[in-house]
């Protein structure tokens, strides 16, 4: 095995959605300080690698040599792995991508543990990787310090063994833990149920967002649910634990709803969620479909009716509207002539703007202090861009 890179200068990487006006790093000081201590410690390690939570395939690339698994709960990230191992001319087939809803096999003799946002995620992932350590293991966590806290430092320890922490470097932190074969972590508390005012219960994964609880946008379109024709088909976009689609399933009576988001977790919520409503095989209402996807590339222009969408607001850990201009773009393309999009999102992001150049005709259909809820409809032809000369 060749010496572990210990940093990104001469590699090409870049994050999806890619976009050139406003280039973001597909990586982050946490990677580097990452490669940099493996480096000294774990140069000519033999065994399996195993990386958790590659942001987009910056580790992966990095240590490609060493044929790691890439498991996490981004589609995004796994796509973003193979685009940018391609980018640089290395077999996208040396790092092997399993989605968060499958075990990974070791044993692992090194595993590398970036940080999530969610501390439900990472007590799922660290549960389900400690079986898989092999005695002895590296096992090193990293994170920028704004997101290493006490309580990450208790769930290495609570669940893997004696942890400690580095000093911060740019910003960014490692965590040290060490196999305890004696710990017993107990039962994984995963996936976990709770039922909505209405008598709904929902299913929640580790990662699916606002577990435990409706999150407030989502309440602020309940309260204004389009009503979806007879027959049709709807598109729950960036479903989570597909609340919405599967209430426009149970108040109206389309044909079909498909569930899609990039979260792998958050689709395996909606299939259990819709399960425990009676939808399904031998249930009553319309067929479902699930995706885990990062775009709508496998739906087929014009062939849905209504698409429902509860846009995040950052990717990953960066703040940005560049994951909602795509759902928008997307849900345009595959809208029927007639077909609705409509949106629920924080009224200072000001979407509006952004789907009035892709509709011709937006729409305020309900409102809170905090949300809009934006009905568009007549998409507009997309622009193809000018190829520079």
């Amino acid at each position: 095995m060749s010496d572990i890179a210990t940093g990104f200068e001469g590699v090409e990487l870049r994050r999806i959605p890619h976009r050139p006006s406003a280039p973001l790093r597909a990586w982050d000081a946490a990677d580097e300080y990452a490669l940099s201590h493996l480096a000294g410690t774990a140069r000519h390690r033999p065994g399996r690698w195993i990386v958790v939570n590659d942001l987009f395939g910056a580790l992966a690339v990095a240590l490609h040599d060493r044929h790691p698994v890439s498991w996490g709960d981004s589609v995004t990230s796994h796509r973003a792995t193979v685009e940018n191992l391609a980018r640089n001319g290395l077999d996208p087939s040396s790092v092997e991508n399993v989605a968060s809803t499958d075990d990974p096999v070791g044993p692992f003799a090194v595993a590398i543990v970036k940080v999530p946002r969610s501390l439900r995620l990472l007590d799922d992932q660290l549960r389900r990787l400690r079986p898989q350590l092999g005695a002895g293991a590296t096992i090193v966590g990293a994170g920028m310090v704004k997101n290493v806290h006490r309580s990450t430092l208790e769930l290495f320890e609570s669940i893997i063994g004696p942890t400690t922490t580095s000093l911060a470097v740019k910003k960014a932190r490692l965590i040290f833990a060490t196999l305890d074969p004696a710990l017993d972590p107990g039962p994984s508390p995963f996936p976990t149920r709770h039922t909505l005012d209405s008598g709904e219960p929902m299913v929640d994964h580790a990662n699916v967002f606002s577990a435990g609880h409706l999150d407030i946008g989502a309440r602020a379109m309940l309260e204004h649910l389009p009503i979806a024709r007879s027959g049709s088909r709807v598109l729950d976009l960036g479903c989570g634990n597909g609340v919405l689609g599967l209430s426009v399933a149970r108040r109206s009576s389309p044909g079909s709803v498909l569930f899609v988001d990039e979260s792998y977790q958050a689709v395996a919520s909606a299939r259990d969620t819709a399960a425990a409503w009676g939808f399904g095989p031998g249930g009553e209402g319309p067929q479902l479909e699930f995706l885990a996807a990062c775009d709508l590339a496998g739906i087929e222009s014009a062939t849905v009716d209504l698409v429902v969408n509860n846009p995040p607001f950052h990717t990953h850990q960066t703040r940005t509207d560049d994951v909602a201009r795509a759902m928008f773009a997307d849900a345009r393309r595959v809208l029927v002539p007639d077909g609705r999009l409509v949106v629920v999102a924080n009224r200072h992001l000001g979407h509006h703007e952004t789907l009035r150049r892709l509709f011709a005709s937006v729409d305020v259909v309900g409102s809170t202090p905090k949300f809009v809820v934006l009905e568009a409809t007549g998409a507009r032809a997309s622009r193809r861009r000018r190829t520079p000369r």
